[in-house]
């Protein structure tokens, strides 16, 4: 049994595999400050209520973009488990990540993990956004090669950030309005908020496809992907699983 964790700035993402098979899933508010024995504590219940075992895990592997954070989870999960934990960089994923790119130790482990996944399931080229804290766009070419990306404020960033520094605008949800012209200061928000982020990506998308003289699969991930995909032109498929997927295939590689 395989325990995947993708530790966001925002939120983690923890899945347990049985062979190839998703399990379950969890997604967890992120708290930098957590300790390793307070993440160990965190799973034991969430297993427990999923009918597993933490200690049935002979497996693990980690997506890290919060320094602070990657030591804890691995001490938590070889506290709880008894097993050491995988750690996601362009190293460890081996022959599954092929970069044309100047600096692959600076590509962040989210990448690296939609990357590999991204080219197992959709083949290439393949792009991938990723909607978190950030907006990045992974960009495969038609060899297999990670050749670079895009990263930008994320949905839910942007939005906080508009809600903070303007007196008069109340905080929304974030949903997309029948119509891009608002009647209201709500609707006007979140088409500029909603709206804004589906036109930003494909109008990027496609400078992507100009840069590269071909076209390829779009694949939406992270949390805010169903709110964005079915009012894009270019995003093709949503798979909220593809980062713990590529944790999956990386972890698989090196056993």
């Amino acid at each position: 049994m395989l325990l995947a964790v993708d530790i966001g700035n925002t939120q983690t993402v923890a899945g347990v595999y049985q062979g190839s098979d998703l399990a379950c899933m969890w997604r967890l508010a992120t708290n930098p400050a957590s300790t390793a024995d307070e993440l160990r504590v965190t799973l034991l219940p969430l297993f427990e209520a999923a009918g597993l075992s933490l200690g049935d895990v002979d497996r693990a592997a980690v997506a890290s973009v919060v320094p602070q954070l990657t030591d804890a989870w691995r001490r938590a999960i070889r506290d709880g488990a008894g097993v050491e934990a995988l750690t996601c960089s362009a190293e460890t994923a081996g022959g599954l990540f092929k970069a044309s790119y100047p600096n692959p130790h600076e590509i962040g482990a989210d990448r690296v993990a939609d990357a590999v996944a991204a080219r197992a399931r959709y083949g290439e080229p393949v792009v991938v956004v990723d909607f978190g804290t950030a907006t990045n766009i992974e960009v495969i070419d038609a060899d297999g090669f990670f050749v670079g990306g895009i990263i930008a404020p994320g949905l839910q960033t942007s939005a906080q950030t508009l809600f903070a520094r303007g007196a008069q605008l109340p905080a929304i949800s974030l949903t997309a309005p029948d119509d891009p012209i608002g009647v209201s200061t709500v609707t006007a928000m979140q088409s500029g908020i909603v709206l804004g982020e589906v036109d930003r990506v494909d109008g990027l998308v496609r400078r992507i496809f100009d840069q590269l003289g071909y076209a390829g699969t779009v694949v939406a991930t992270g949390g805010l992907a169903p709110l964005i995909a079915p009012h894009s032109q270019t995003i093709t498929q949503v798979d909220g699983e593809l980062t713990l997927e590529g944790l999956r295939l990386i972890a698989e590689a090196a056993a």
